[in-house]
């Protein structure tokens, strides 16, 4: 890759700039050649989002988060079921946060109001309130009902189907993307014989701009390029690519070849809106490693990513263990999130200051997958405007410090994988070797 200033593109600066490119055209740029399908991009920033991992969801324990903006929570029913509804109780408004969950049942701590559920598992039709409030009880509790949104579990995985607004009965949501979609084996992959790391990193700027970073993998190089553990990617080795792109109406998917070797694959990216990416390499049944990278727009700059890294190889629980090559994995993740982040905020300082001018961003033919993401985002924003229900204050943050595990300022869970490191390493070395030591 050559040594180039490379800038980026505001949402509200493409329509400039993709005038010339017109669909069925076959642009050329440094050799690069890229061509735009008729097929465009179908779903919006409504649609099926990978919240958390399952095993994040406990029994008897109430899962808080937001999507722009608007409170949620998720939790496991009496059937064992996960719901999310909204952080709103329908009696007085408040926020079910201090409340509790028991065997299903959910309890406001304002006045002790206790909602359960109603319906099969599969075909959930609302979730009614049964606290004797008054003597008019039974003539309330029929008027009452909890806002919600459907919910999937998926390769481990809870998704929730994010739409115009909640309903108190699901069978009224319609779905425009299936939520196979999204399924890992539907896309090709073979996990079952993978093991895999995770991390979940909270970034406090905007949800667009890490997606966009994501799908430039070519800043690895210059970013990462002391961080990733492979002597390919490094800053000081200049690396040309050949770029094709597939677009349809389910995903974007940008495969770099290497220019002095066509025949062989670098990297892939697949971008599955709104908010899921896959990084692998060659066909994805025989891909010795996958990364699940789902973006959560939590709010007005904050969002969270979920990264899960599948791999067929080092499968050996006991050699892992050893090694403590889980750890290890996850100390490269978040210090690789890190140094994103840096570039992250100032990007969305200087866009939010409007300090970015159009005349002053250039996209270079490798940008072309970021060129296609700020196109399709900034028409499914128009259409959706999924901030229209919330009236935006600078100053309240009354959620951060529920919905938010790990802001990158804090690195709580940096720091707990850190400390586990240095246990693990002194029960598995030191602390035979000192016992050996006092036996002798």
């Amino acid at each position: 890759m050559e040594n180039k200033q490379i800038n980026f593109f505001t949402p509200k600066d493409f329509n400039s700039v993709l005038k010339p490119f017109k669909k069925g055209t076959v642009v050329k740029i440094d050799n690069l050649e890229v061509r735009e399908k008729q097929n465009e991009l179908s779903i919006g920033l409504y649609g099926w989002y990978a919240i958390c991992p399952s095993r994040e969801v406990k029994k008897n324990k109430i899962h808080y988060f937001s999507l722009f903006d608007e409170p949620l929570l998720l939790y496991r029913d009496e059937k064992n079921s996960i719901r999310c509804i909204k952080n709103i109780c329908p009696h007085r408004g408040a926020s079910f946060y201090g409340g509790s969950i028991s065997n299903g049942v959910l309890t406001c701590p304002y006045h002790g109001a206790k909602f359960t559920s109603e319906g099969s598992c599969q075909n959930i039709d609302r979730i009614t309130c049964s606290h004797i409030v008054d003597n008019n009880y039974d003539n309330y509790a029929k008027r009452i009902h909890l806002s919600q949104y459907k919910v999937l579990e998926i390769d481990g995985y809870v998704f929730i189907y994010f739409s115009d607004k909640a309903e108190t009965n699901l069978n009224k949501i319609n779905e425009e993307t299936p939520i196979a979609d999204y399924e890992l084996a539907n896309n090709g992959f073979r996990i079952a014989d993978s093991v895999s790391e995770e991390v979940l990193v909270d970034f406090k700027c905007d949800w667009s701009r890490i997606i966009e970073n994501h799908l430039d993998i070519l800043h690895i190089f210059w970013v990462h390029g002391d961080t990733i553990p492979d002597k390919d990617v490094n800053k000081n080795i200049l690396v040309s690519f050949n770029q094709k792109i597939k677009i349809n109406k389910k995903y974007i998917e940008s495969i770099y070849f290497y220019k002095n070797n066509p025949s062989k694959e670098f990297i892939r990216i697949k971008y599955i809106p709104p908010g899921r990416i896959l990084i692998y390499k060659g066909d994805p049944k025989d891909s010795r490693y996958l990364q699940v990278l789902d973006h959560i727009p939590l709010g007005e700059n904050k969002a969270r990513v979920v990264v899960r890294h599948y791999r067929k190889f080092l499968k050996n629980k006991l050699l892992n263990n050893l090694i403590l090559f889980k750890e290890i994995q996850k100390k490269i993740f978040y210090k690789i999130f890190d140094e994103d982040y840096m570039i992250l905020k100032t990007q969305t300082y200087n866009h939010q200051l409007g300090l970015i001018k159009s005349d002053e961003i250039k996209l270079l033919g490798e940008d072309r997958i970021i060129n296609y993401f700020w196109k399709w985002y900034k028409k499914s924003e128009e259409r959706d405007n999924p901030w229209k229900h919330i009236k935006k204050s600078k100053e309240l943050n009354v959620y951060d410090k529920i919905i938010f595990k790990y802001p990158p300022e804090i690195k709580k869970l940096e720091l707990i994988n850190n400390l586990n490191i240095i246990r693990k390493t002194f029960i598995r070395y030191a602390a035979p070797l000192i016992l050996f030591l006092l036996i002798v």
